[in-house]
C-alpha cells in the first residue's frame, strides 16, 4: 500500500483520545483545549474496517503571545500542533503525508494562517518530521521547569488543577515541602512555523 492511499479525515476527539494516549510519548490529552482532530487511517487486513495509524490534535496556542508573535496582523488565525502521532510501522514519508493532508484540508475549509508546533528536546525529539514536512525553524524556547512528583514528571499546570482530588493533593504536598515534589530544570523546544498563508512568511 501507498502512502497516498492512506485516508486523512477530520474526527472528533474522542475517536483520537485513546490513540494519543497510547502512542504519544506525553500519553496524555489532558489540557488539549482541541480545535480540531485529524485522523489517519489505513485499509484493515482481510478486507476488515480501516485501521487508524496516526493521530493529530491542533488548537489554539496555549499562550496568547505565541499566536501575536508568530501571526501578529491576525493571531486569531493561528493554531498549534500540539498532539501528533503515528504507529511505529508506518511506512517513510507517512508522518509528512498525514500532515500535508491536515493542512491541506485546514487551508481549504478555515481561515487559519499559520501552524506554530515546538519539539521538545526534553523527550528526545528534535523536529525532524517538521523539517521534512516544510515548517520553518525558528529558533528555540528558553529553557523551562516541570515538576517531579513521585518520580514522574508534570507539567506544572497540574498544581492549578483545584477541581481534581489529584491536583488539591499534589499542592498541598508541594507547599508542605514534600522531598518527593520539587521543580527539575527543562531543556528548550525547537519551535517551528508552517505558513498557510505564503504572502505572511
Amino acid at each position: 500500500m501507498k502512502v497516498t492511499d492512506f485516508i486523512v479525515e477530520p474526527v472528533e476527539r474522542r475517536i483520537i483520545s485513546k490513540f494519543i494516549e497510547k502512542h504519544h510519548y506525553s500519553h496524555s490529552v489532558n489540557g488539549v483545549q482541541h480545535i480540531q482532530c485529524f485522523a489517519m487511517f489505513r485499509e484493515g487486513k482481510f478486507g476488515f474496517d480501516k485501521e487508524m495509524i496516526g493521530a493529530a490534535m491542533y488548537c489554539y496556542p496555549s499562550m496568547p503571545s505565541t499566536a501575536k508573535k508568530y501571526n501578529p496582523i491576525n493571531p486569531d488565525r493561528c493554531w498549534e500542533l500540539r498532539r501528533f502521532c503515528c504507529i511505529d510501522d508506518t511506512p517513510k514519508n507517512a508522518e509528512s503525508y498525514f500532515i500535508s493532508q491536515c493542512h491541506k484540508w485546514t487551508r481549504q475549509n478555515t481561515d487559519i494562517e499559520v501552524i506554530v508546533s515546538f519539539a521538545d528536546l526534553e523527550e528526545g525529539h528534535s523536529g525532524v518530521i517538521y523539517k521534512a514536512s516544510n515548517f520553518h525553524y525558528l529558533g528555540q524556547t528558553s529553557g523551562g521547569s516541570k515538576l517531579m512528583v513521585d518520580g514522574v514528571l508534570r507539567h506544572n499546570r497540574s498544581l492549578n488543577q483545584s477541581k481534581r482530588t489529584f491536583g488539591r493533593t499534589l499542592k498541598r504536598r508541594y507547599l508542605a515541602g514534600d522531598k518527593d515534589v520539587y521543580q527539575v530544570k527543562t531543556k528548550p523546544k525547537n519551535i517551528y512555523v508552517y505558513y498557510l498563508n505564503k504572502k505572511i512568511k
